[in-house]
């Protein structure tokens, strides 16, 4: 397998985007670690796609960007995809997720232990009840998790949550995951931007100001950003600034990541 400094595992989707009648490919552990491979991170995706158009579209945009995919199995069946749709306050929802062959994926033995190698892994949905992240952990890699995609806060370097727009909710999500044992948590706010604790230092940060597209992989961009800072050595504030202002980036185009929407396809 080729060397990876940095990996993402679990989930990989199609976000179907009904009101517009377009899909891109996305999942919070593809969108993370596409992100940081733009960042110049040498990064790695594990994760099962279906054998199938999708499947491959899915294979094909993470190596466009830089993604090592020697990690990415193509099994038979269907490849995960989500039905997003647009309420009338104009926010985007998820109407319908089907996990496909993501549900029940596990990497091999030799793929295990590419990950105990790598600097930092982060988890996207992945339902092994979270025995890979506390066998990463004991052996001294660095992990992440989305608290939105998959619970639990033991075990993580660094706790990922959403708030929505409210401080008060932020900071009890906060505390929560530094009680459950997680180095670092960092919670963002929707509009009212984000804070991040270590238990001794605390942090926030504003949004950027910017005329919002889509906000569909938006905060897996700030995970990856925070997670690329983090990796350099800067502050938390630092770590946040660098995710906020990444994140307004995605807020510009369709999906996690740029790339060219296709035509929505029956199921």
């Amino acid at each position: 397998m080729s060397s990876f400094e940095v990996a993402a595992i679990g989930d990989n989707c199609i976000d179907r985007y009904l009101s517009v009648g377009l899909d891109t490919v996305g999942g919070n552990a593809v969108n993370v670690a596409v992100q940081l491979a733009t960042r110049g991170r040498r990064a790695a995706y594990f994760g099962a796609t279906g054998d199938e158009k999708q499947g491959w579209r899915t294979r094909g945009a993470l190596v466009e960007n830089g993604v090592d995919v020697a990690g990415l199995r193509i099994v038979p069946g269907r490849t995960a995809y989500t039905d997003l749709k647009t309420t009338p306050e104009g926010d985007r929802v998820i109407a319908f997720e089907e996990f496909g062959v993501c549900r029940g994926y596990r990497p091999d033995p030799g793929e295990v232990l590419a990950l105990r190698a790598a600097r930092h892994v982060h988890f996207g949905w992945f339902d092994d009840g979270g025995a890979l992240k506390r066998e990463l952990a004991a052996a001294g890699v660095a992990v992440s998790q989305d608290l939105a995609v998959n619970g639990g806060a033991d075990a993580l370097t660094i706790a990922f949550a959403s708030a929505g727009a409210s401080r008060e909710q932020a900071r009890t999500l906060m505390q929560q995951a530094l009680a459950a044992g997680a180095r670092i948590a960092v919670v963002t706010c929707g509009e009212l931007g984000s804070i991040a604790s270590d238990g001794r230092r605390f942090a926030e940060a504003g949004v950027s100001p910017i005329e919002v597209m889509d906000t569909t992989g938006a905060g897996d961009t700030f995970i990856a950003a925070f997670i690329d800072a983090h990796l350099k050595g800067l502050d938390l504030p630092g770590c946040l600034a660098a995710g906020r202002d990444a994140a307004a980036q995605t807020c510009r185009h369709l999906g996690g990541f740029p790339q060219r929407p296709q035509p929505l396809t029956p199921i």
